[in-house]
């Protein structure tokens, strides 16, 4: 039996962080060896978490690990070979490049590393990238792009894609890649649940604020275009522009998506279905919803699937591609672990 590897897990106390626990605390190829929070540095991991006390695996008793105040220098004496990023947006980039330089293999689930161009980073985050020079070498983590298991695979940094771009990008890269639809008429609708904001003090957050109410924010340039441009553009073979609107809905987590796309004259609907089956007949996350069935999020909550289906509307003649996923699982950590797996050389859905 292969030994465990060792990972550390940095910024494990928001949401992702903490579904990242959940799922690592029980992965049999897995020994967590180092967790980092300012918040609760010097506390035990069952103060923090009182439910994972009883997590045990062949004798490995958790409750005694300990978070720790970040510091990159403490990670890497803790000999783990992977880290998984768990910070915000900016923060992780300081943490990257000196464990990369240390040798580690890096899991980054911010936006730090999405995109391949400076330029566009600087534009849509408002702030220079701090370390560009490891952009290039960062791979997109998102599995079910064809080819990009094996970059995954033997990456040194891979960028854990957004949550809202996942639910955009599983739907329309297969179709793209196809010339199905007419990559100028691409309109994209998403909900989210209040968890997608991150585990933070914001009134817009709070409970009374979000309970029995639903609103669009973020229109009509929010942050995750960049990355849904980069990769839509890529599978297309050319440069994208979308228009796209994310609402806030009032549920814990999920997404739901519905994208309006036109179909290229002479396309067959029907098309849609045979591609999504050609793309994703054999992926273990990826579920083809049967005929008359929509997405819905309760049917994905906790999981690492994400659910798809269509329709063509015969009035407008556009296509209407659905889609829904736990913004915490496959939006973050889950997709996370697929790409660890990957890395480590585990069967991708272990822990999932």
């Amino acid at each position: 039996m292969r030994p465990r590897d060792k990972i550390a897990v940095v910024g494990a106390s928001g949401y992702a962080g903490e579904e990242l626990l959940e799922r690592l605390l029980v992965h049999p190829g897995v020994e967590i060896v180092c967790l980092t929070s300012r918040q609760h540095a010097g506390r035990r991991l069952h103060e923090v978490y009182p439910r994972f006390q009883r997590r045990r695996e062949e004798g490995m008793a958790y409750e005694a690990l300990a978070f720790i105040a970040p510091d990159a220098d403490a990670i890497i004496r803790s000999e783990a070979k992977f880290a998984v990023l768990a910070l915000p947006h900016g923060l992780a980039s300081e943490f990257a490049a000196p464990l990369l330089n240390g040798g580690l293999r890096v899991i980054d689930l911010s936006a730090d590393f999405r995109l391949r161009d400076a330029a566009v980073y600087r534009e849509f985050y408002d702030h220079d990238h701090p370390v560009p020079q490891f952009l290039p070498e960062a791979v997109y983590g998102l599995p079910e792009i064809p080819g990009r298991r094996d970059e995954i695979a033997h990456a040194r940094l891979v960028a854990a894609p957004g949550c809202y771009p996942t639910s955009v990008l599983v739907p329309l890269i297969p179709l793209l890649r196809a010339g199905l639809i007419d990559p100028a008429q691409i309109l994209v609708s998403s909900m989210s649940g209040v968890s997608g904001a991150g585990r933070k003090a914001d009134v817009d957050l709070l409970f009374a604020e979000c309970n029995e109410n639903a609103k669009p924010y973020g229109a009509p340039k929010h942050r995750h275009l960049s990355e849904i441009e980069q990769e839509l553009g890529l599978a297309a073979g050319r440069a994208m522009v979308i228009s796209f609107t994310p609402h806030l809905v009032p549920l814990t987590r999920g997404i739901v998506t519905t994208i309006y796309a036109t179909p290229q004259p002479g396309t067959d609907p029907g098309a849609v279905g045979e591609c999504w089956r050609q793309a994703y007949g054999n992926e273990e996350f990826v579920r083809l919803l049967p005929p008359g069935v929509f997405p819905q999020a309760r049917d994905v909550a906790r999981t690492n699937f994400i659910d798809l289906a269509w329709r063509h509307d015969p009035r407008t003649g556009r296509l209407l591609l659905f889609s829904a996923e736990d913004n915490v699982v496959k939006g973050a950590a889950g997709q996370a672990i697929q790409c660890l797996n990957l890395m480590a050389g585990w069967p991708e859905g272990t822990a999932l």
